[in-house]
């Protein structure tokens, strides 16, 4: 056997570290990465063919060389250790190989060994789901039907009942009373807190008074039912609801952001006194508790701050959580979406430790921040034009589907840790 049949195709010496690529030639891999450097192209340097992936050193062939000409190998390596341009290239080159590899979940290709399911079940969920909301978009049923955009005064009494069941289950006590009474929108509006307290309504108890009250005046200022679950609050705020389902998914520690800075009564307050209760001494009863959302406290804030930087989808499922018995199914849809989330997120900090690249955190997180800003502008730009079905099909989309991609992710990344553990 002659050395010169194992000769590199580019500097015509022998072979080391070679690499083979698609089309079978196998070259250097320093002479590879110097290639790669200066010409930028996935091609092979004599035949020009593409090649695919990252090249990898073809083992069998290494050792066989190693062990036929021990010598030879030993001083070309010595001559390539001098050159800095090749040790500045091998960098390169390796740093790109990293990049792809880290990159390579998100390319949407099927895991042979596990993401042809899920697959076949988004699929078969998308299918379905597009039917339902093309059902429902082309009856008008949808979203119309609640009470967030019927007047109060058109209220029928059924309605005057379902508005009362909503404020919590204390309410349904007076359900009976209401019904006998016949209330309507239009005497709903007229009833005052002296009418509750005497007959034939009688609502002793102070705190459900003043709640009763409190919605009854907001509903007085609107003319309509306030939001009070996800549904309603995205039949009034669809645009809004869409932003932050959004933003939650992919950039929960901006979006809290955004409400903190710009929907602080509405939905902060609610939010943070929800995953960051006050001790309940300080309240008789969860009504009380309702109708009076104070700043929180510092205590507040600090458990807050800390989950808000190093577990922010924690505070969702949280939140979420506490929504139980209002959304069962999407509650838990929500839950397992953040518990996923909060795993590919762990991978990926361990992905970085183990590759010692916690420095490059700053720039990846500019990155991001400088995405979704300009994914957030380009929808603002052309919300007006988009239809309100395909909102629906991306609100509902990114609620219940996402929890399946995301499984299929942290497959794929776990089986890539045990892969490069082995």
């Amino acid at each position: 056997i002659s050395v010169s049949e194992f000769h590199c195709h580019c500097c015509y010496d022998i072979l080391v570290n070679p690499t083979t690529l698609n089309c079978g030639h196998s070259f250097c891999r320093h002479c590879l990465a110097l290639w790669w450097v200066s010409s930028k192209k996935n091609e092979c340097p004599e035949c020009r063919e593409k090649w695919e992936g990252f090249p990898k050193v073809n083992i069998l062939l290494r050792d066989v060389i190693e062990r036929l000409f021990s010598d030879a190998i030993e001083q070309r390596k010595e001559d390539i250790q001098q050159n800095s341009d090749v040790a500045r290239s091998l960098t390169t080159f390796q740093k790109y190989g990293n990049d792809q590899i880290s990159t390579a979940p998100n390319t949407g290709r099927i895991n042979p060994r596990g993401g042809g399911f899920f697959s076949g079940v988004l699929t078969a969920l998308t299918g379905v789901a597009v039917v339902l909301l093309g059902y429902h978009w082309s009856s008008r049923e949808f979203e119309d039907d609640l009470l967030v955009h019927k007047p109060v005064a058109k209220w029928t009494v059924e309605e005057v009942i379902l508005w009362l069941e909503q404020l919590g289950p204390w309410a349904s006590h007076y359900k009976e009373k209401f019904l006998l009474e016949k209330v309507n929108g239009r005497l709903l509006l007229t009833l005052t807190e002296e009418d509750f307290t005497k007959e034939p309504y009688s609502i002793v108890n102070n705190n459900h008074r003043k709640a009763i009250m409190a919605e009854l005046e907001c509903v007085k200022t609107l003319g309509v039912k306030p939001p009070q679950n996800l549904w309603e609050y995205k039949a009034v705020n669809p645009g809004k609801s869409l932003f932050i389902l959004y933003a939650l998914k992919s950039s929960p520690r901006l979006s809290m952001l955004y409400l903190y800075l710009f929907d602080y009564a509405e939905a902060f307050l609610p939010f943070i006194h929800t995953i960051c209760p006050m001790q309940e001494n300080q309240y008789e009863d969860i009504v009380t508790k309702l109708l009076d959302l104070k700043h929180p406290s510092w205590k507040q804030w600090r458990e807050f701050i800390v989950k808000y930087l190093f577990v922010p989808y924690q505070l969702i499922a949280e939140f979420a959580w506490d929504w139980l018995d209002v959304h069962y199914w999407t509650s838990r849809f929500i839950i397992v979406n953040a518990m996923l989330h909060s795993v590919l997120e762990l991978l990926t900090f361990w992905r970085l430790w183990s590759r010692r690249e916690l420095k490059t955190i700053p720039h990846r997180m500019w990155r991001h921040f400088w995405k979704v800003s300009t994914q957030g502008l380009f929808v603002a730009i052309f919300w007006p034009f988009i239809p309100q079905f395909v909102c629906n099909c991306l609100f509902y989309w990114a609620l219940y589907f996402n929890p399946i991609i995301n499984i299929d992710l942290v497959v794929k990344e776990v089986r890539r840790l045990e892969t490069q553990v082995q």
